[in-house]
Parts: C-alpha cells; sequence; structure tokens
C-alpha cells in the first residue's frame, strides 16, 4: 500500500499520461493516447486546453498511410550521473536529490559521447538527478540548433502557458518529457539509510536480497520486479512507438528503471538481470530497427570515427553535421 501511496503521490504532481510532445516534432502523430492501466493504477485522461494544437501522444496503433520519418531509430539509454546521496553512500530510490559536482561532469562526458547521435524527442523520470542528466548531456550535442524545453502538463493552465506559438522555434526545440513511471524504484524505509549502516543492522544477506533480487521488496518499498512493471509498460505504451514512427529517444533516468527496460530489450531472465550494473553517466546505444532492438554498446566519444558506423544512417548523420560546422 505505500508503494502505490507514494506513486500516486508522485502522479498528483505531474502525470505523464496526456504529454504533448508530438506537436514539437516536424511531422505530428494525430493518433489517441492509449496507457496501460493495469497493475498502477493510472488515470489517463486527455485534457482539453484551447490554445494547443490537439495532437495528443503517440498509441500502439499507428495509421499505416502515415509516412515513417525513416526505418530506423536511435535509442541512448543514460543513468544518471553521480547524486549527492550516491556519494554519501546513503539509499536513494524516489528522493529528489540533484547530482554532485562530479556528477555533473558525468552528465557532460556523457553529452560528448553522443553528441554525433541524433535526438528528437527525450524522456526523462520525474526526478530532478535524471533531468539535469539529460539537460546537461544536451549542451553538448554538435546539433546546436537545438534547445530541449521540458513539458509540462500539470494542468491546463500549465500546458497553456508553457506552450510555444512560433512554429520556428518548435522545429528548434526538442521536447522533454517527464515521467514518473521510469522513477527509480521507491526503496521505502531504507530511503536516506546509510548502506553500510544497513547491512550491520539487518545483515548483508538480507539487504544484498532487497537490493539485488528480482522479487523480494525492501520494506515498505518496491521490488525489481514492480520497478519493472511500471517502467517497461510505459516504454511499450510511450517510447517505442515513437521509435517506431522513426524519432530519435533519449531516455535519462536510473538504475532500476533501466535495468528494467535493459531487461525488455535483450530479453533478460529474472535471474540475469539482477547481475546487470550501469555505470553513471555512461550512455548505452541501441538501434531500433524492423521491430528489433540491436544493442550497440556504448559510444566512446565524438572524435571516434568508427563507432558510429554501426548503420549508414548514424554515419550520414555525423557526415551532414561535420559539414555543417565546417
Amino acid at each position: 500500500m505505500a508503494t502505490v501511496v507514494s506513486h500516486q503521490a508522485i502522479t498528483s504532481q505531474r502525470t505523464s499520461s496526456n504529454f504533448k510532445a508530438s506537436h514539437f516534432l516536424k511531422e505530428p502523430l494525430n493518433v489517441p493516447i492509449k496507457l496501460r492501466q493495469k497493475r498502477f493504477k493510472i488515470q489517463a485522461t486527455a485534457s482539453q486546453a484551447p490554445l494547443l494544437d490537439p495532437v495528443l501522444s503517440p498509441s500502439k496503433t499507428i495509421p499505416q498511410s502515415y509516412k515513417k520519418k525513416s526505418n530506423e531509430a536511435s535509442l541512448i539509454l543514460i543513468r544518471h550521473g553521480e547524486s549527492l546521496w550516491n556519494e554519501k553512500n546513503l539509499f536513494t530510490g524516489c528522493v529528489d536529490v540533484p547530482l554532485t559536482e562530479k556528477g555533473v561532469a558525468e552528465a557532460i562526458q556523457a553529452g560528448k559521447r553522443i553528441s554525433n547521435i541524433p535526438v528528437d524527442l527525450i524522456f526523462t523520470s520525474s526526478l530532478i538527478r535524471a533531468q539535469m542528466t539529460a539537460m546537461l548531456a544536451m549542451t553538448q550535442h554538435r546539433c546546436k540548433k537545438v534547445v530541449p524545453i521540458i513539458l509540462h502538463d500539470e494542468s491546463e493552465k500549465a500546458q497553456t502557458w508553457s506552450h510555444v506559438f512560433s512554429e520556428e522555434t518548435r522545429k528548434q526545440s526538442i521536447p522533454v518529457i517527464a515521467a514518473w513511471q521510469l522513477n527509480e524504484r521507491m526503496y521505502g524505509e531504507l530511503q536516506g539509510l546509510n548502506k553500510e549502516e544497513t547491512a550491520e543492522r539487518y545483515g548483508t544477506q538480507q539487504v544484498h536480497e532487497w537490493r539485488r533480487s528480482y522479487h523480494i521488496p525492501p520494506p515498505k518499498g518496491e521490488s525489481l520486479e514492480m520497478c519493472a512493471e511500471r517502467a517497461v509498460a510505459y516504454f511499450e505504451d510511450n517510447i517505442q512507438q515513437e521509435l517506431a514512427f522513426g524519432n530519435n529517444v533519449l531516455i535519462a533516468a536510473h538504475g532500476n528503471s533501466l535495468r528494467s527496460i535493459i531487461m525488455y530489450l535483450d530479453k533478460l531472465t529474472s535471474q540475469e538481470v539482477t547481475s546487470l550494473e550501469l555505470s553513471t553517466g555512461l550512455p548505452l546505444l541501441y538501434i531500433f530497427k524492423d521491430r528489433k532492438f540491436m544493442r550497440r554498446g556504448s559510444p566512446v566519444g565524438p572524435t571516434e570515427a568508427g563507432v558510429y558506423a554501426y548503420t549508414k544512417r548514424l554515419a550520414q548523420y555525423r557526415q551532414k553535421l561535420d559539414e555543417s560546422l565546417a
């Protein structure tokens, strides 16, 4: 019950079920919202903001008559840089703490690594450390014309007041959608506790089970399985269809929500995912093509030509950047 209450509290501040992202893109989708309503109870109601374009987020049904931008798309996953509680070795979970100086540097370095990879759309969690990571990473992108803009849909007024009326400006913007479903898993009564002291109190084996098992949650918290239910459902219903349409997506999120998504992408078992480790600020690249995800590892940096030769499309994109900045 505590877990559900926690997520309801988060969604009362910002719900991502009715985001208006597609009208920022060059060819918006005019298809209805479709968001899963199982396990976690999510109310998916579209607001009727009079000053906004009536363009809704994509669903699992894309009209066949609508022309795709490309037959492949890039998916970049970045775990946020080091946070203040990472530095203090505290269980963080859904507590909203910012990056350390090291975390800021990690986010900037991550941006340099992906600076030659196209990004059309950004998804982050509702937590500041993931949002900071996404924003700082994009300051390093070689396509200097694009500016990430966080979309606000907390209320009809928030949508109206943050609306961009310039079509030219929208073309030079990247919509950023903050979704609580991508939050770190909720650690319940462990949040704010020192990890070493907690192990001394409850025993190393017990704490290890809480942290690394798939099915066992910490007291009044989420298991990895529970985190995966919300994160993967959100990915399938909101992010995968953007990729299918040809939009290149960056996800800046957390260790457990990203492990859950990677479990889905790589078809890992519940046993295999428990040994998966993700470094802070180190991006992973996937190519989505023919309804399949192909893992391409981590980009090394903008000076490494070979790392972008995964597909002809990425190589052409880099060539265009080189020519535009020459």
